[in-house]
């Protein structure tokens, strides 16, 4: 009794290897910026079980941005035979009442490939262990070179941040400078066009209009921001939608800084650090 065991045992491990063997899964994750988390499975067929499996594990990792998971799957199949009844009787009864064929001695051989005798069906044996194993596997290799990117987005964007810190200091110290030129420019052009308007409501109109050119709040808001993002991006759990925001106000303020300054040399700075905060807007899609 033990030897018989023992050789059952032996065709199970036989009958394993040669499943293995006939198995190949693989499995490929691509993921694109989208602002919710959207996942996709190819083949759509994989069973509710492992459909429900894959999403979870996906969520748990990924919170936002759209996953296309496909599957190349080779299985070996089960095929399973019936002959219909209903059809052999409906062809012998055919063959009688023609009393051309003696009905005895026909085999199963002779009428097996008439359409409708025998139905076949086939049966996908899922080794839903290896695919969830081999899932994991491409999930953690994908997470691997998010990190990856994730640092190098970083690194790219916190020398960016250095850069508009830089001008904004620059734009800062001139400021000041820059307003009393206008100011002093003003009064020389109104004092050659007139000479007759009042001097205190000559110096209230040019301090408007001097005030129209002051950044100095645009330049404060800036600095605001940019040391949020500099916390966002730093932090463990930052998140991508907070830094798309944050980067959606610094456009807003160094366009209005572009748009004030209007000597030329502090314009371009100030074009300079638009140009850097959009190109950082681009690469913020990417960012989870």
């Amino acid at each position: 009794m033990r030897e018989r065991r023992g050789r059952r045992n032996d065709r199970r491990k036989e009958t394993k290897k040669k499943l293995q063997k006939e198995t190949e899964i693989y499995c490929d994750i691509k993921t694109v910026n989208h602002r919710f988390l959207d996942v996709s499975i190819k083949p759509n067929d994989v069973g509710n079980e492992l459909d429900v499996f894959l999403r979870e594990d996906i969520s748990k990792k990924i919170r936002r941005g759209s996953v296309d998971i496909r599957f190349k799957l080779k299985f070996p199949a089960s095929n399973t035979y019936t002959i219909n009844k209903s059809s052999v009787k409906n062809l012998i009864d055919s063959l009688k009442s023609t009393k051309l064929v003696d009905i005895s001695s026909i085999k199963l051989s002779d009428i097996k490939d008439i359409p409708g005798i025998i139905k076949s069906e086939q049966k996908v044996l899922i080794n839903q262990s290896l695919l969830k194993k081999t899932f994991r596997l491409a999930l953690k290799q994908l997470l691997e070179n998010r990190n990856i990117e994730g640092e190098k987005i970083k690194k790219t964007f916190l020398s960016k941040i250095v850069k508009i810190q830089k001008n904004s200091i620059k734009l800062s110290k001139s400021n000041t400078k820059l307003s009393k030129l206008r100011a002093s420019a003003l009064n020389k052009k109104i004092a050659m066009l007139t000479n007759n308007l009042d001097q205190e409501r000559l110096e209230q109109e040019v301090a408007i209009l001097i005030l129209k050119h002051d950044v100095a709040e645009e330049i404060e808001r800036i600095d605001f921001h940019v040391d949020s993002l500099k916390k966002e991006l730093t932090i463990k759990n930052g998140s991508g939608k907070k830094i798309d925001f944050i980067l959606q106000e610094l456009f807003r303020e160094t366009s209005t800084l572009s748009v004030k300054l209007d000597h030329p040399s502090y314009k371009q700075i100030a074009l300079d650090m638009k140009l850097s905060v959009e190109e950082m807007r681009e690469q913020a899609q990417n960012i989870e």
